[in-house]
């Protein structure tokens, strides 16, 4: 079975994890850091920013799928030369604190100007939080028919979580809970759900409507590595028990 393939079986079990190292981090001992945890903790795939000597140093480091990013369409043209095996536009988290908004045209041309330069490469594109739910929808529904094989929902940096420990680990991730279980109904394509996800929240996205989880600051913020491949490990059994369950019932 091609990576690729692997890839897609793992959508298709809703189990697929990717870890995302950060659209806006060049930072090479950080990137490492994140890409060994993901490999010893188990993830599916990566997800590191679009940079060709990036994508050499994962490559070193790993045989897991790497999913690059960018929001510039000829971003991604070096890193897949370099051997990225899919590219993603977006998340756009790190963009909006400087005050950055990327509205539907924009991330449908984008869409349409990447597509015609990398005809062939799986494409995942992300749908902005900022868009009214039901304009996600719309949204969602134009990447694909733009090109886009797979749908990223986010939203964890728009919640405000009122409480602690659990309740607040699923108020963080109402957002990109919500974006998930409306968008999964109405493409054909899977869809990725990041931004404000743990290991509690995980499983709700799959039963949600979601083929898989993208996880970057639970991960890529922490100092320690042993900690780092911990959280990996348990995201990738929260997801293997849901997958157990399920097959009982």
């Amino acid at each position: 079975m091609t990576m690729l393939a692997r890839l897609q079986e793992s959508f298709h079990r809703g189990q697929a994890l990717k870890i995302i190292a950060g659209l806006t981090n060049f930072d090479r001992q950080s990137v490492a850091r994140t890409v060994k945890a993901a490999h010893l903790g188990g993830a599916t795939f990566l997800d590191i920013a679009a940079d060709a000597e990036l994508v050499r140093l994962a490559k070193s480091l790993t045989d897991l799928p790497i999913c690059v990013s960018a929001v510039a369409a000829e971003d991604f043209l070096e890193p897949v030369a370099a051997g990225a095996d899919l590219i993603e536009i977006g998340n756009f988290d790190a963009f909006y604190a400087q005050g950055r908004r990327f509205e539907a045209p924009e991330v449908l041309e984008l869409t349409r100007a990447t597509r015609a330069l990398l005809p062939e490469i799986t494409l995942s594109v992300t749908v902005p939080h900022i868009l009214a739910l039901d304009e996600q929808v719309h949204l969602a529904e134009a990447l694909v028919d733009a090109g886009a094989d797979l749908i990223q929902t986010e939203g964890g940096t728009s919640s405000q979580p009122r409480h602690g420990g659990t309740l607040g680990l699923i108020e963080k991730a109402a957002p990109t809970l919500a974006a998930a279980a409306e968008i999964s109904r109405a493409v054909s394509v899977p869809v990725l759900c990041a931004s404000g996800i743990s290991n509690v929240t995980a499983p709700l996205a799959i039963a949600a409507g979601a083929a898989g989880v993208g996880v970057g600051s639970a991960v890529n913020r922490l100092d320690s590595e042993i900690e780092a491949i911990a959280t990996v490990r348990g995201l990738v059994e929260a997801l293997q028990s849901l997958h157990r369950a399920n097959v009982r019932v």
